[in-house]
């Protein structure tokens, strides 16, 4: 393959020792590094009203990374405003929240350009352009405009609407135009995939001609599902050396002999947190036995405080955990554990190990990496339970989890009281087959068929989760 660009919204840049955080940085960085390569994206400072500076370039081994500023007003438009108040919400199935603006939409689209034209001159003709995510849809159509004929791939990090929740979006015709630009579009799963082909054909756009092969405005591009995975094996190591952090020695401690669920999520509407609150205060009162038996801890990083709806949403989530501890907990136990702050990844890797329960209940996801985490995590010789919500992309590839609605609190607390109780022998074959399929498609795998089907212009790509669900 020639060289590779990569774009998105922010940067993982790394430390001064060199490292970069998240599977997915690990999983790009290897790539870049691989091919050779650019990583551009918004440096996540404003310039205030002064048009911002040149890229700032810094190289690492056979990757340069460049960063630009935004303008305040850019910030506010593109990034708060369409981004994460129409597109985010829109593709969360939560139409309610939406805030559509004209001038929003119009800074969304115009960041776009700017970024196009920032690229562009470092663009050679044989680079290869891959962009993340729906910060950056309309990129690929303003180089088409300006004559760019690379092959550019897209991957979508979040859920593909069905075409009556996309169609609330006043300009979902125009977004659907941006997405033909590309070569080929990587989605979660199938069933992102296949809303995908039905807004095309519901909105008379487009149309699919053949296995994840469309044509629409002129243009035949290509689909397909990538289910994006984790550093499995690393992410294991993490797990079993974490025993002797001390962070973790004191967490083991200071539960008592409890089982300990955990959940981890960012501050943010669509992770149904307060339902998952209120469905492990169902568990604890139907049943009492468990009752200063069972600590459940919430670990949840501030996110986008700067919109009004995550403010409300800390509050009201410190408040819901606050009265249930104030109803359900003792003098010597506290029910409900609500940490408000990121935690490092080996930690956290050992947090999940002592997790007897790892919830997971958003109420729609594009995958979630945190059931796949607590999954490598576990100790082979007595795993934990996985609690999952059948709306998280993850569903679609972890069979061994404990499935539910996570509307229906009732099936969810009952699920902890079910996997409180499994057996051992269920819970390691529960486990195995879910670790066996994470190790083979791990984040490594997931790039690396992403690519190879980005660079291939001969063939459909493979359907990954189509072959996955193969018995």
């Amino acid at each position: 393959m020639s060289r590779l660009i990569v774009i998105s919204n922010r940067v993982s840049v790394p430390d001064k020792k060199g490292n970069a955080a998240g599977g997915l940085a690990v999983a790009l960085r290897a790539a870049l590094e691989e091919h050779g390569g650019i990583w551009m994206g918004w440096s996540g400072k404003s310039s205030g009203d002064k048009e911002p500076e040149p890229l700032v370039m810094t190289d690492h081994g056979n990757i340069t990374y460049a960063l630009t500023d935004l303008t305040q007003t850019d910030v506010e438009e593109y990034y708060q405003g369409f981004a994460n108040r129409v597109l985010w919400p829109i593709c969360h199935y939560r139409l309610d929240l939406a805030e559509y603006g004209r001038k929003e939409m119009d800074g969304y689209f115009r960041v776009n350009r700017f970024f196009a034209h920032r690229l562009a001159p470092l663009i050679q003709p044989d680079d290869v352009i891959w962009v993340h995510d729906y910060h950056l849809i309309p990129l690929a159509a303003e180089l088409r405009l300006m004559g760019l004929k690379n092959r550019i791939g897209f991957f979508l990090h979040i859920p593909w609407p069905p075409a009556d929740v996309l169609a609330i979006m006043p300009v979902h015709q125009e977004i659907m135009r941006s997405l033909s630009a590309y070569d080929l579009l990587g989605f979660q799963t199938d069933h992102d995939l296949e809303n995908f082909a039905s807004c095309l054909k519901r909105e008379e756009i487009g149309d699919e001609i053949g296995p994840g092969l469309f044509s629409a405005h002129g243009r035949t591009f290509r689909g397909g599902a990538y289910s994006i995975g984790i550093e499995t094996a690393a992410f294991a190591d993490f797990a079993r050396k974490a025993a002797s952090h001390s962070m973790v020695r004191k967490a083991r401690q200071s539960i008592e002999g409890r089982d300990l669920i955990i959940g981890v999520d960012r501050l943010d509407y669509s992770k149904g947190i307060t339902q998952r609150i209120e469905a492990f205060e169902r568990f604890l009162s139907d049943n009492p036995a468990y009752q200063n038996r069972v600590t459940y801890l919430q670990v949840t990083p501030k996110s986008r405080s700067e919109v009004p709806e995550y403010e409300a949403m800390q509050q009201a989530v410190a408040e819901q955990a606050g009265r249930v501890n104030g109803a359900i907990g003792t003098v010597d136990w506290v029910p409900i554990r609500y940490i408000n702050r990121s935690i490092s990844r080996p930690v956290l890797a050992g947090l999940y190990r002592l997790g007897r329960i790892g919830l997971v209940t958003p109420l729609r996801d594009g995958m979630n990496l945190v059931a796949k985490e607590y999954v490598a995590a576990q100790d082979p010789d007595n795993p934990g339970v996985l609690v999952l919500s059948r709306f998280a992309g993850a569903a679609r590839e972890l069979k061994g989890a404990l499935l539910v609605n996570p509307y229906d609190i009732e099936a969810t607390a009952n699920a902890m009281a079910r996997g409180l109780t499994m057996s051992l022998e269920e819970r390691q074959q529960r486990w195995r087959g879910m670790m066996d399929h994470l190790l083979e498609y791990d984040v490594a795998r997931w790039c690396n068929d992403f690519l190879k089907d980005l660079t291939e212009e001969a063939k459909p790509p493979v359907n990954q989760v189509t072959l996955r669900l193969v018995p």
